[in-house]
């Protein structure tokens, strides 16, 4: 394990697979099973995409009819996607609604994205503006 660590700062790369196991990165806390879980349903991503072009709180009636699906189904894809942190409920009565985490949201897939871009390798020094062709 010394020896891999050695090597991976004498390059700051890692060179297989087994080596970027076992180097910790940002990335590895970054990726959230639960929230690709969540996105991984397409009519979830409509009811999230609905919600949030709506920019505020919808009830689940409103956001059923986003699209043909049960309001129950409804309801549970949106507890779905509060539960993965992507929106926020709040009860009113009977009346359930729920509100995009926007910043939250964005702060995630930002965060992810530059963690990302950090494992992405560097690019050689002939390839600076595509000059060569090379890349």
């Amino acid at each position: 394990m010394a020896q891999v660590r050695k090597q991976l700062s004498a390059t700051r790369r890692p060179r297989t697979p087994r080596q970027a196991a076992a180097c910790c990165r940002p990335v590895d806390d970054l990726l959230e099973p639960a929230l690709f879980k969540a996105l991984g349903d397409p009519t979830r991503v409509r009811l999230l995409a609905c919600v949030a072009k709506c920019g505020r709180a919808c009830s689940v009636s409103e956001v059923a009819e986003c699209c043909s699906v049960d309001l129950s189904v409804v309801s549970r894809h949106l507890q779905a996607l509060a539960r993965a942190g992507l929106i926020e409920p709040s009860r009113s009565g009977r009346t359930v609604s729920y509100a995009v985490r926007y910043s939250e949201v964005v702060a995630k897939f930002r965060a992810l994205a530059d963690a990302i871009q950090e494992c992405a390798p560097e690019k050689s020094p002939c390839c600076e503006g595509g000059r060569h062709g090379c890349c």
